[in-house]
């Protein structure tokens, strides 16, 4: 498959230039039905974005078949981890090392792109009784004719940890060259479909009229906007230039709402369909909504018994809740919270600004918006966010007032701020079994953050507190479920879950390759709502030890 020799070869290189090169190339050569699966698998997805397909392959399921298929022990793949520190290239390793002990294995028909993507839908098809055993069946008959090289970015594709450092923006810029389109187009139109693997079959298909004519479609999500960090009012006020709409932060799950006519869908900030987890959320939009077709956004909350927001750990095992969701409402309701309108009745609305957004939202539903305050007063605003946190919401959004729609992007139009200590969000790389009561749980985990321009999660530290013994319980199956290799108390896993992380400092330490550690950190929830894609970079970890720095000095 070429398309494994393209990977291996921008794994060789970090020029961004080169990569965009050979990537346009390749998407150049293929037929129209190849585009789109490439592109996604590029970019280490066996699915567009938006798609409700999954494969949900473990990764005990897949190790347990690499193992069969290359006859190796589960020792030589921890040792090929070992060498590599990759899930993918191990497999390469030991696929290699199984090929020579079988001597002769012929491969009659090459793999194509097309077949894999067949295969994926195939498996994400699979329903009912014997459901892992004839995934293994699909996944053992694709990888038995796959090469080492072949292998090696299945597997990423499958547990959605491709590193060859070629991203989404990267990927934008290739469309744009192999298809003779203007790349402010291709990648508004990758804003507008959430997916850019669909903009590069448009772009194949029908070039630069084509990729004009998509806008925001209803059931599409669409990708998030993003907001920058800051500490204080003060500094959103100074960056926005005065006027600023301030807005509660609730400690709530950020959903886009699609809604046409009865219909509604909801997603996840991770642009999951979770709609049938929130029965009541569904029913307030076709009640309170007066539009046929929209897209909003809002914060969904977890409530208590006198409808005060309650931990965001609680509002979560309805996001996971798949049976028992009659009961689940009655014990644990939800609040919504509205706060910006995207699309409505056939007009995409994502180029007005933030303040005629939010003045058509307000004429659309009488459901609650996020409570705003529109000042310059930097008093009025503190006054605000001491009410806010009064609440027991987390701080405020500062939104420009004449912003648009920016998907995802990670810009300085939408600021956060909260008053402690900025957490983090971070990715459990490793865990040890703990000591007396604990000696059965997996409770003392490594924490790590993503470097940005290469992928690879580095260590910060490692916490055992924060989580309950319930929380430690599950953990601990998880956990289990994602093992690559056990060192006596220690298993690595596979980087997957992410976990909000709160510390009194980041401190220089020469026990990390990053160089710095966290000190006193401690587990504050469980991000369920986030992939290992959403964790924070080291780079931002960084930024903040320098500023903590310059407030000592």
């Amino acid at each position: 498959m070429e398309l494994a020799e393209l990977c291996d070869r921008l794994e060789a290189t970090t020029k961004r230039g080169e990569m965009v090169e050979l990537v346009a190339e390749f998407l150049r050569k293929l037929r129209a039905e190849e585009v789109g699966p490439a592109t996604t698998m590029l970019l280490g997805r066996p699915f567009p974005r938006w798609s409700p397909k999954v494969l949900e392959v473990s990764w005990a399921t897949l190790h347990e078949l690499i193992l069969r298929l290359t006859r190796v022990r589960p020792g030589e793949f921890a040792a090929a981890f070992d060498r590599t520190g990759d899930l993918g290239a191990a497999t390469a390793i030991v696929f290699e090392s199984g090929r020579r002990r079988r001597q002769a294995v012929f491969i009659e028909e090459p793999l194509t792109i097309s077949e894999v993507r067949k295969t994926f839908e195939k498996i994400s098809q699979l329903k009912g009784p014997g459901v892992r055993e004839r995934k293994e069946r699909l996944l053992e008959t694709m990888l038995s004719r796959a090469t080492p090289q072949e292998a090696k970015y299945l597997v990423k594709v499958i547990i959605g940890e491709m590193r060859t450092g070629f991203q989404e923006g990267l990927m934008e810029l290739a469309v744009a060259e192999a298809f003779n389109v203007p790349h402010d187009a291709i990648r508004r139109a990758a804003m507008f479909t959430g997916e850019i693997a669909d903009v590069a079959e448009i772009a194949k298909a029908r070039g630069e009229e084509g990729v004009k004519a998509l806008k925001p479609e209803v059931f599409r999500p669409i990708q998030p906007m993003l907001a920058q960090n800051v500490e204080r009012v003060e500094e959103a006020l100074e960056i926005h230039r005065g006027m600023t709409a301030f807005e509660h932060k609730i400690d709530g799950a950020r959903v886009q709402i699609h809604k046409s006519g009865n219909e509604v869908k909801i997603f996840s900030r991770r642009l999951t369909d979770v709609t049938g987890s929130l029965p009541e959320v569904v029913e307030s939009i076709r009640k309170g909504v007066k539009a046929r077709e929209a897209i909003l956004e809002g914060e969904v909350v977890a409530l208590d018994e006198r409808g005060r927001p309650m931990p965001f750990q609680y509002l979560m095992q309805r996001f996971r809740r798949e049976r028992d969701v009659e009961r689940m409402m009655r014990e644990l309701p939800l609040g919504l919270h509205l706060f910006d309108l995207l699309h409505l009745d056939g007009e995409s609305l994502v180029d007005l600004d933030y303040q005629r957004r939010r003045e058509k939202l307000g004429q659309v539903t009488g459901l609650p918006l996020t409570k705003q305050l529109i000042t310059d007063d930097a008093g009025e605003a503190r006054k605000f966010l001491d009410e806010a946190l009064a609440e027991g919401h987390e701080g405020l959004m500062a939104k420009e007032l004449e912003s648009p729609y920016v998907p995802g992007i990670r810009g300085k139009r939408w600021l956060k701020i909260k008053p402690a200590l900025e957490p983090l969000d971070l990715v459990i790389t490793a865990a040890e079994y703990g000591y007396g009561r604990r000696k059965d749980w997996l409770s003392d985990y490594y924490l790590a953050a993503r470097d940005a321009e290469t992928g690879e999660f580095l260590a910060v530290g490692k916490t055992f507190k924060g989580l309950t013994d319930e929380e430690i319980i599950e953990m601990t199956e998880r956990l289990k479920g994602l093992t690559i290799r056990r060192e006596g108390r220690r298993v690595v896993v596979k980087p997957e879950i992410v976990v909000e992380v709160s510390y009194n400092e980041i401190q220089r330490s020469p026990k990390y390759k990053c160089g710095m550690a966290l000190r006193f950190a401690r587990v504050t929830r469980i991000r369920d709502d986030k992939g290992p894609e959403d964790a924070d970079t080291i780079q931002r970890v960084r930024e903040i030890y320098g500023r903590q720095v310059k407030r000592h000095r």
